[in-house]
């Protein structure tokens, strides 16, 4: 079974476009038909299928998020006692437990079997770059 890891650079937080990657892992496979597992080995990040098309779908995603769980420094978030890696760091990992850090996708045909605008993100929810490992196992 074909298994791989991906490594995702972001520059801070957003929605970071992988679907590339993830088609042409599937195409050197040589599966026709199964199930591609992709999982995210961080706790402060997440990932999403989403609209691929409209950029402004991920800018409001991401405001979205942000606006729901602001930056512990916020005084709505006076609770927040993990603060460890600045203001960010708590809010991260809030994000990452309401998002998703492993998702399934069919593969028919060899290839994924996604609908016409959606695409594969990371979606990195840390103020600062990082170099986030995403695997990928493709099963029958």
């Amino acid at each position: 079974m074909p298994q791989t890891m991906l490594t995702v650079s972001t520059r801070g937080a957003g929605l970071y476009e992988f679907t590339g990657e993830v088609q042409a892992f599937v195409r050197q496979s040589g599966l026709e038909e199964g199930l591609l597992t992709v999982f995210v080995r961080h706790t402060s990040c997440s990932l999403l299928i989403q609209e691929n098309a409209d950029p402004d779908v991920r800018r409001d995603l991401d405001t979205f998020f942000s606006r729901l769980v602001p930056p512990s420094d916020d005084p709505s978030m006076r609770w927040v006692i993990h603060t460890d890696e600045g203001p960010d760091d708590m809010p991260a990992h809030i994000k990452a437990a309401l998002t998703a850090v492993s998702i399934g996708i069919p593969v028919s045909a060899g290839r994924l079997v996604l609908g016409t605008w959606q695409g594969l993100y990371l979606f990195e929810h840390r103020q600062r770059p990082h170099r986030r490992e995403v695997v990928l196992h493709l099963g029958r």
